[in-house]
């Protein structure tokens, strides 16, 4: 049976005050995620239709607490919570000290990954 885990994970990196570490199991992408500081990821979902992201996830929360924005509500996820997000969402907080572990259908996720970088770069280059 396939398997991966935070250590073993072979993709991702530090970007500042976050750290990802993913890998792909079956079409699926894992990724083990964690924040030292407050961070609101909705400008990097400019580009995206809605400027939302459109991939669903699944997820577990291991430490801290999540704030995911749609159009009609808010929801907040803490340690402990299973979660699911729809397509249609905007990561609207990772507190710091937050760690959690998302399962994403990998495609989806790389056509959203990639605008959130180009998103990134521009941010850095001012």
């Amino acid at each position: 049976m396939p398997k991966v885990s935070r250590d073993s994970a072979t993709q991702g990196g530090e970007f500042g005050p976050v750290v990802d570490r993913s890998d792909d199991l079956d079409g699926y992408t894992v990724n083990f995620t964690s924040f030292s500081e407050d961070i609101d990821a909705t400008p990097l979902m400019k580009g995206l239709p809605d400027d939302r992201c459109q991939c669903p996830h699944w997820g577990y929360v291991v430490s801290g607490k999540l704030i995911f924005r749609y159009a009609d509500r808010e929801e907040v996820f803490e340690a402990g919570d299973a979660f699911y997000t729809p397509p249609g969402h905007v990561p609207a907080l990772h507190e710091a000290g937050t760690e959690f572990v998302l399962f994403s259908p990998a495609e989806e996720l790389r056509k959203t990954q990639a605008v959130m970088m180009k998103n990134m770069e521009a941010m850095q280059a001012g």
